[in-house]
């Protein structure tokens, strides 16, 4: 038993509905008037495998992200035992299947790469629009060419000086199949359209998978993908990279007090102010929670170091006020902890210890920018537990406290 039934994915709704498509229509050319067929087999069968994708996310009402695509691909693909073992056990046991439950129990699973099975699965829809719109345009080509050669012998048949009662009907028919290709030609021309949008949702669907929605920042998944573009270009042209975690001093007090309406409002203020420094040298992104994660090329650690710190006092400086209750929120502050990356031979190193300068500049009172030493030990596990003095800093999810642990 499992928790996919294939007849499911024939419905023209679920993911096709999102993308635009609608039911097809019926076909209305008879046999015996039929024109060559507009589309193979392989389109109908990407349009199955899209239909079925999109009832395997309807059936469990699970969001359209880039894990549960994944999921669903490599679910009705059968290309992973270990995620078709892991749906099955949830459904007999008659639990749902969450989004949640899909990051905790099959992100910690080993040899999965989430962000390489999404671009795998961009690249597959791609191609199959990239052939789909090119085989309509060519069909909606022949059959223009087809209406237009028909629509001439028509005229030709109208105008004989002499017209038997087998001519008569042979205009009628020849008509009747002119009617038909324009309608023909209505469809491929909608059907063109449709493909033209569904590339539209695939660019936008792309767009949304590398973004933080609270704060409009790139979130991990692409700052991932930029470090290791950035650290390619630093190690060819000879030139520093510098790594930064940044967190957000007693952000539970924030939401604790004010709501988490307020926290928001909070994180998006400090997301803008940390924005402004980014360009083609400099990446901002959320990396989860109240933490964000800053790269820098081309600039010295000690450079780095001021420009972080001259970001923190002007914060520091600002005095906000909740507009909804209109009680002070305090000084909002933010420590950090930055590293150059070759120092410590590569960008997971020097994630890991940027994130061990964070605690380091929070034991020693926050609001305040600590640079990472190679020599260091690693934060062994449970230290932000067992220290009272970090507990301002809240735990991050599971599939996130992972990605913390093994950046990259």
């Amino acid at each position: 038993m499992t928790a996919y039934d294939p007849s499911l994915g024939r419905s023209p709704d679920g993911l096709l509905g999102w993308l635009g498509f609608g039911r097809r229509p019926a076909a209305i050319t008879p046999p015996e008037l039929a024109v060559p067929p507009l589309a193979d087999r392989r389109d109908e069968l990407r349009l199955r495998q899209l239909g079925d994708v999109g009832q395997f996310l309807r059936t469990h009402q699970l969001e359209v992200t880039a894990a549960t695509l994944s999921t669903a691909w490599l679910y009705l693909s059968g290309t992973d035992s270990q995620v078709i073992r892991a749906v099955d056990r949830r459904v007999l046991s008659r639990q749902p299947v969450t989004t949640e439950w899909l990051d905790t129990a099959l992100g910690e699973q080993p040899g999965v790469d989430e962000a390489a099975l999404w671009a795998d699965l961009m690249a597959r829809l791609e191609i199959n629009i990239a052939e789909l719109a090119s085989n309509s345009s060519a069909a909606h080509s022949a059959t223009k060419t087809y209406h237009n050669a028909l629509e001439g012998h028509v005229g030709e048949l109208e105008h004989a000086a002499k017209t038997g009662a087998a001519i008569t009907e042979l205009a009628s028919i020849a008509k009747t199949m002119l009617l038909r290709t324009r309608e023909i030609e209505k469809q491929m021309l909608r059907s063109e359209a449709q493909t033209r949008a569904l590339k539209r949702r695939l660019d936008e669907a792309r767009r949304s998978a590398a973004e933080d929605h609270l704060t409009g920042l790139p979130n991990r998944r692409a700052f991932e993908a930029v470090l290791g573009e950035q650290h390619l270009l630093a190690q060819a042209a000879g030139e520093f990279l510098c790594v930064a975690f940044c967190d957000i001093d007693h952000f539970k007090r924030v939401n604790d007090e004010h709501g988490h309406d307020a926290g928001d409002r909070v994180l998006k203020l400090v997301a803008d102010g940390l924005a402004k420094v980014s360009n083609d040298r400099c990446h901002v992104a959320r990396h989860g929670g109240e933490e964000f994660v800053m790269l820098f090329r081309g600039e010295q650690p000690a450079e780095v170091m001021v420009k972080l710190d001259r970001l923190r006092s002007q914060l520091a400086d600002r005095r906000l006020v909740n507009r909804a209750s209109e009680q002070p929120f305090g000084q909002i502050t933010f420590s950090a902890g930055l590293a150059e990356v070759f120092a410590f031979g590569d960008p997971r190193s020097a994630l890991k210890a940027a994130d061990v300068a964070l605690y380091r500049a929070k034991q020693e009172g926050r609001n305040r920018i600590v640079m990472a030493d190679p020599v260091d030990p690693p934060l062994s596990p449970g230290q932000l537990e067992a220290d009272p003095q970090l507990a301002g800093r809240e735990p991050l999810p599971p599939q996130e406290q992972l990605s913390a642990a093994t950046p990259g």
